[in-house]
């Protein structure tokens, strides 16, 4: 019997090509550490909370070693005008009182974190909770912010002053998704300590010797000239963030300067990512356009589109 002379329409090929497009990535990330920081719209939104976890388990089964870091910051301020307690920001962290720690801690590691594990593990039984108290992850100082040349107090929020990534790297090799809150034990005086999740995130990327950071948050990215463009800048150099820092709105201080931390400490990349957008970390990481800003180390030739998405010109810098 003769095959038919028409060619069958293969209406799946889009998908292959979309397979082969990423595959230079998933060489080139295999056996990566990459630190994820989960926040913004993307935590409070069901839909963009289940397409997370799925872009999260992705990674992992693609032979990355995902690492979340999340904090909290809708559900804690909701959490504590249940209680009375006035949420108060200053140079865009959290003034933290005893009596709001206490509501901090129960809202990340009872409620947050608990949530993120489990739609992570409808998936298979990959992730693991904790906080940075657990295993002596993090050990901080209390903070001080700056303002207007001040130092002002903000309670107990803590500077992270040492890591011990033995417990995250032994969940790492064992296959698992490390979920960590932004709690930190205190290095001096026995209490614990609310740590920004962007700088926890930072901190825990340099100390994992971590290939890439990505930041998500509420916005497109790193805007040239807010609020007069919504032009956003697709990468720069750690120099050239530290030139625009001053000109920041506050929100976007502890992202940018968690990035600037982590390349200017070891990590290939770093990345702001509008997390309103559904698989932003899957867009980021395995297509030719990438989204958001990437941030690399100086040194780096910034290119246009002789330069892929990924900054393979700064690899393993």
């Amino acid at each position: 019997m003769s095959r038919p002379t028409t060619t069958r329409k293969h209406t799946a090929l889009p998908k292959a090509r979309i397979l082969i497009e990423a595959l230079p990535w998933l060489t080139r990330h295999h056996g990566k550490t990459v630190v994820v920081k989960f926040g913004g719209n993307a935590m409070v939104d069901d839909e963009l909370k289940a397409a997370f976890a799925q872009d999260v388990v992705f990674l992992r089964h693609a032979g990355l070693r995902p690492v979340v870091v999340h904090g909290g910051g809708p559900q804690i301020s909701a959490q504590l005008d249940r209680h009375g307690l006035v949420s108060e920001f200053k140079a865009g962290l959290r003034v933290t009182t005893d009596d709001a720690m206490d509501v901090v801690r129960m809202v990340l590691a009872g409620q947050v974190q608990r949530e993120l594990v489990g739609l992570l593990n409808r998936h298979g039984p990959l992730a693991v909770g904790m906080t940075g108290e657990d295993a002596h992850l993090m050990s901080a100082t209390k903070h001080f912010a700056e303002i207007d040349g001040e130092q002002v107090d903000i309670g107990r929020v803590g500077q992270i002053t040492e890591m011990d990534t033995g417990a995250v790297r032994a969940l790492l090799d064992d296959g698992r998704i490390p979920v960590v809150s932004s709690i930190a034990r205190s290095a001096d005086d026995g209490h614990v300590y609310n740590v920004n999740a962007d700088t926890a995130a930072a901190a825990l990327a340099v100390a994992l010797g971590a290939e890439t950071l990505m930041v998500l948050t509420d916005v497109e990215g790193l805007y040239a000239d807010w609020p007069n463009s919504d032009e956003v800048i697709s990468k720069l150099t750690a120099s050239q963030l530290e030139k625009l820092l001053p000109e920041l709105a506050s929100g976007m201080v502890p992202k940018m300067e968690g990035c600037l931390y982590a390349v200017r400490h070891g990590v290939t990349t770093a990345r702001v990512l509008d997390g309103r957008v559904p698989h932003s970390i899957l867009l980021e990481i395995f297509t030719d356009e990438g989204i958001g800003t990437m941030v690399l180390p100086d040194g780096t030739a910034i290119g246009t589109e002789d330069q892929d998405s990924d900054g393979d010109e700064g690899e393993d810098q």
